[in-house]
């Protein structure tokens, strides 16, 4: 698929409107747009978390993310009935995230707490995109309630939220740093209320 930009602004949208990828116009509020904008900033976060230091291999994974959620936008970004063939997620997809949570989790000891963000800032980063993925999640949801969309799409954006927490959890394992686990009412004075 080529892509040849020549000017970067279009002035096309000033007045809030934009193309989808089968060329309708929509306001850029519209639940579409809202959707893959979230699924936007979650490869920025991605891109951030790059920038990390992390265990061997995961940065070429990362980056193969990356690329699908370009995917996944440009899925979301073309209407199910546009005609003509177009990118779309699969369940293959899905199966590649799958399978790094497997590997991952696989070396992490069983939780018995919950777990706050933290530890090294490889984790940190990794818990910023789990929940932009929710968060992308949530906006594709909403818009699969109004519209058609692709069959794999909210599947592969709750894997990615799983495997950016596992992934959380392996970057403090890589360095030997604990869990950060949630104490509840830990912090809060709450429990010598009386």
């Amino acid at each position: 698929m080529g892509v040849h930009l020549t000017r970067i602004y279009t002035r096309t949208g000033d007045q809030g409107d934009t193309r989808l990828g089968d060329m309708s116009l929509v306001r850029k509020d519209h639940l579409r747009v809202n959707a893959y904008g979230e699924v936007d900033e979650l490869n920025a976060v991605l891109g951030v978390v790059r920038l990390q230091e992390l265990p061997q291999g995961w940065d070429d994974r990362l980056g193969r993310i990356q690329n699908d959620l370009f995917d996944l936008g440009a899925d979301l970004a073309v209407p199910m009935t546009a005609e003509g063939s177009h990118l779309r997620i699969t369940g293959d997809h899905v199966a590649v995230l799958e399978q790094w949570c497997d590997e991952v989790n696989d070396t992490l000891a069983p939780l018995d707490s919950f777990v706050l963000p933290g530890g090294t800032a490889a984790a940190a980063h990794l818990h910023v995109a789990r929940t932009v993925a929710r968060r992308a999640e949530r906006a594709t949801v909403m818009l699969s309630d109004h519209e058609e969309i692709g069959e794999c799409v909210i599947a592969y954006l709750n894997r990615l939220s799983d495997l950016f927490f596992i992934l959380a959890r392996g970057a403090n394992h890589a360095v030997g740093r604990p869990d950060v686990l949630w104490v509840p009412g830990g912090g809060s004075g709450a429990a010598s209320a009386g």
